[in-house]
């Protein structure tokens, strides 16, 4: 890839991996890196994506109430990823 665009990533990626990980405990018979992986994937694909360079250039433009919307968001899909992953897990199990 062309080194002018390598600092261009998704807003949500490290908000949702750290939501995905400070959730494990509570998933722990999910806790492989295969499927939290795809929980996290999961969950980035229930939010807008957020194209940015540099966080400080997203974060100044959120105003306090949009910054909350987007924590809420990140945490609904983060919920729902696991609840989506582990439903899969074991409708597997039964086969």
């Amino acid at each position: 890839m062309n080194s002018m665009f390598d600092t261009i990533h998704n807003h949500h990626e490290r908000l949702v991996l750290d939501a995905v990980l400070a959730a494990a405990p509570n998933f722990a018979h999910l806790n492989e890196p295969p499927i939290m992986a795809d929980v996290a994937c999961v969950a980035l694909n229930r939010l807008p994506p957020r194209y940015i360079r540099h966080e400080v250039d997203y974060a100044f433009y959120l105003t306090e109430r949009e910054r909350a919307q987007n924590e809420a968001a990140i945490a609904e899909a983060v919920s729902f990823a696991f609840e989506f992953v582990q439903a899969k897990v074991l409708l597997r199990a039964r086969r």
